[in-house]
């Protein structure tokens, strides 16, 4: 954990006491917001450096305040089976409990709140933002909503209120509780399951596997939530083939077959930059493994590769939806979801018809209401 003292938090900002936690013994608290456990005296910070002991409470330093805000193709979180073509408004925070040495967010994800966060929102500025500019979704993301839990969930049930959906981009590394309250709130989450061992999990993440499939498990088959996974394959670590198989196959008898996976591109970052990028052909075989293990959902990202981008029909091989670095370029569906050739249906949330928002990628300063 981090032992500096919590930073002087602005005073016109909300002092929002986090959740999940206890006292123990020797009157230190601990943190229950995931499988680390950090165990704080006053005035210390969790190796999330974002929740912090405050006197006799946690609190969280980071509610209302982002490292930015843009709106995004939705299929750049990555998802392909949840409101396709539609604009999403993105924003993240600081900070994470994770210690990737290969984070491609290292920036965001490793800072401290005074360092990254600069923009201020409160939930109903961020609803109002979205609708004016017709983002059908809110994603969390850029780092790990798991660690501003309270303020995910508070801007989760401002848009559901709206009619907006919210996303959440995850590790999916949090324990029982949280995970209960974070995924009844969201409506689609894309969680990263980095490598199928506990030895990746363990020497690159400081972390275990475990409780990232005890995620998996319980947002498939006890929420509502639409769940996607992404594995960024990294060149000697997690691309072997016995890995992709194993893992390919967890994924088939454990959470089904509709489940779409996605398989991203490392490119050398953080602590990671002597590792090359990873080729195309390791992306596409990738796939091919997944797919022969009954996976009917798979893609390819962070290459240019339009078949491995586009959804095809898992009952007669149609390109269901044609799709060129986030652009829509050819739909095949009938309004309610099937393929127009033979009539299986496409798992997803989707609409009659796409949405027409491109690759654009469009920054945003959100008009932050008088309380904050």
């Amino acid at each position: 954990m981090n032992k500096q003292q919590t930073p002087r938090r602005d005073a016109s900002l909300p002092d929002i006491p986090a959740r999940h936690w206890h006292v123990l013994d020797d009157a230190r608290i601990q943190c229950d917001l995931c499988p680390r456990y950090c165990k704080l005296r006053d005035g210390q910070r969790g190796l999330c450096f974002v929740r912090a002991r405050d006197g006799d409470r946690m609190v969280l330093t980071t509610y209302g305040r982002s490292s930015g805000f843009c709106i995004d193709p939705i299929e750049k979180k990555p998802l392909k089976h949840f409101l396709p073509g539609s604009a999403v408004l993105s924003f993240g925070t600081a900070g994470c409990n994770l210690t990737c040495k290969f984070c491609q967010n290292w920036d965001i994800s490793k800072a401290s709140a005074d360092d990254r966060l600069q923009d201020a929102a409160l939930p109903y500025d961020i609803v109002e933002a979205a609708k004016a500019a017709g983002a059908q979704s809110v994603a969390f993301t850029y780092n790990d909503p798991v660690i501003f839990l309270e303020y995910a969930v508070d801007v989760a049930a401002a848009c559901r209120e709206a009619g907006i959906k919210t996303v959440a981009v995850t590790a999916g590394y949090l324990t029982a509780e949280p995970r209960k309250e974070l995924f009844a709130a969201v409506d689609a989450a894309n969680i990263d399951l980095k490598g199928f061992s506990e030895n990746f999990y363990r020497s690159l993440c400081s972390a275990e596997l475990r409780p990232v499939l005890e995620t998996l498990e319980y947002v498939k088959h006890e929420t509502d939530s639409w769940l996607e996974i992404t594995t960024l394959l990294i060149p000697g670590q997690n691309d072997s083939t016995a890995e992709i198989e194993s893992l390919s196959r967890w994924i088939r008898n454990h959470l089904g077959t509709d489940v779409p996976l996605h398989f991203s591109a490392f490119h050398p970052d953080w602590r990671m930059r002597h590792v090359p990028a990873t080729p195309a052909s390791t992306l596409k075989l990738a796939r091919r493994i997944a797919m022969d293990a009954g996976l009917r959902y798979v893609y390819t990202g962070n290459v240019r590769d339009e078949e491995g981008e586009s959804t095809y029909c898992s009952g007669c091989g149609t390109r269901l939806i044609g799709r060129k670095t986030y652009h829509i370029t050819e739909w095949h569906l009938t309004p309610d979801g099937r393929c127009a050739a033979c009539g299986e249906m496409c798992a997803g949330h989707l609409e009659a018809q796409p949405g027409t928002w491109g690759s654009r990628r469009q920054p945003l300063r959100i008009k932050a209401s008088p309380a904050v």
